[in-house]
């Protein structure tokens, strides 16, 4: 079990790594996809991805000693893996401003999600044990030898994702994305 919370913890920072560099600098930062009326429900979706993922975190990663958090975390999976579907079948269309999306980019967006639900599907190989025909949530792994590094890794990333959340959601309002777009503008590198 040791194992697979390393495995689990490194495929959580390669998820957040290329999460960050997709879904703030080129979603956000370079595309400007919220400022593209094609791409409007995109942002909206990876909005809802983004407010999932500090979720999915909290109550699945972090909250072990509660069955209900646990269960509300497997919901906001299932509620992730639905909209993530909705984002992949929309993306060509709201891409079409910029010649549709870059294969480079589509192979990105694999990676992410690969890991996002990679490390969720090792994680549930820890949380879950099958006995006596029927499936129990363990409380106890706390106690494994490297489940204080997950912990820190989880509880560090857990502020970052709040914060790029909440930046998707200002950009949904029309006042504080003009603010941004100015901002923005400002900044001449990428």
């Amino acid at each position: 079990m040791e194992t697979a919370i390393i495995i689990t913890t490194v495929l959580l920072i390669l998820f957040s790594i290329l999460a960050l560099y997709d879904g703030f600098y080129l979603h956000i930062f370079k595309y400007k996809l919220h400022n593209h009326p094609e791409s409007k429900t995109e942002h909206y979706i990876h909005t809802i991805r983004a407010i999932f993922f500090p979720a999915i975190l909290y109550f699945l990663f972090l909250k072990q000693d509660c069955t209900i958090s646990f269960l509300i975390g497997i919901i906001i999976v299932f509620l992730d893996i639905l909209v993530m579907s909705i984002d992949a079948y929309m993306e060509k269309d709201s891409r079409e401003f910029m010649g549709g999306l870059p294969r480079w980019e589509y192979i990105l967006h694999l990676f992410v999600n690969g890991f996002h639900f990679a490390s969720i599907a090792v994680f549930l190989s820890i949380k879950l044990r099958y006995e006596n025909n029927q499936i129990a949530i363990l409380s106890d792994i706390v106690h494994y030898q490297n489940y204080k590094i997950f912990h820190t890794i989880v509880n560090n990333l857990l502020p970052g994702a709040i914060l790029i959340a909440v930046l998707h959601l200002l950009l949904c309002i029309p006042k504080t994305r003009v603010r941004w777009n100015n901002l923005r503008e400002k900044i001449q590198c990428c």
